[in-house]
């Protein structure tokens, strides 16, 4: 028997998707977690050593609901792999002033469209990068 339900799909799911967690890929953990926590300005939530073979960080930029971790045993991917993260702040000039007063290779801001961006590179490529959303009138 043929299914008659001509109702449209749901446009949403009747329920809340958090995300909260991003892996990122790294070659040497203290490297990645004095970028991101002395350069970048993240907050260091966790770090745990839970076996010989794993060992978890977890970061989380100012004012965000989402963290990052890495270390070991927590993905297969390539260090470096992870492109176009990105995080929404009020001034990306503030931002790009702090990431390059404390050594980190940001692009300078740029006005589009979308916003103003800036963005930087971690130690291993993998890429951020930092919005200013438009004003809305």
């Amino acid at each position: 028997m043929a299914d008659t339900d001509s109702s449209p799909a749901p446009t949403t799911a009747p329920f809340d998707i958090r995300l909260e967690l991003v892996i990122l890929p790294v070659t040497d953990i203290d490297a990645a977690k004095a970028f991101y926590v002395d350069q970048v300005g993240f907050v260091a939530d966790h770090d745990v050593t839970v076996s010989d073979d794993i060992r978890f960080v977890q970061l989380t930029p100012p004012g965000s609901a989402a963290s990052i971790a890495f270390g070991k045993g927590l993905t297969d991917a390539a260090a470096g792999t992870v492109k176009g993260l990105q995080v929404v702040v009020e001034d990306a000039d503030a931002v790009y002033a702090h990431l390059v007063a404390r050594g980190v290779q940001a692009s300078p801001v740029q006005d589009l469209a979308w916003g103003r961006f800036t963005g930087f590179s971690d130690p291993d490529g993998n890429t951020w990068a930092v919005q200013q959303l438009p004003r809305r009138n």
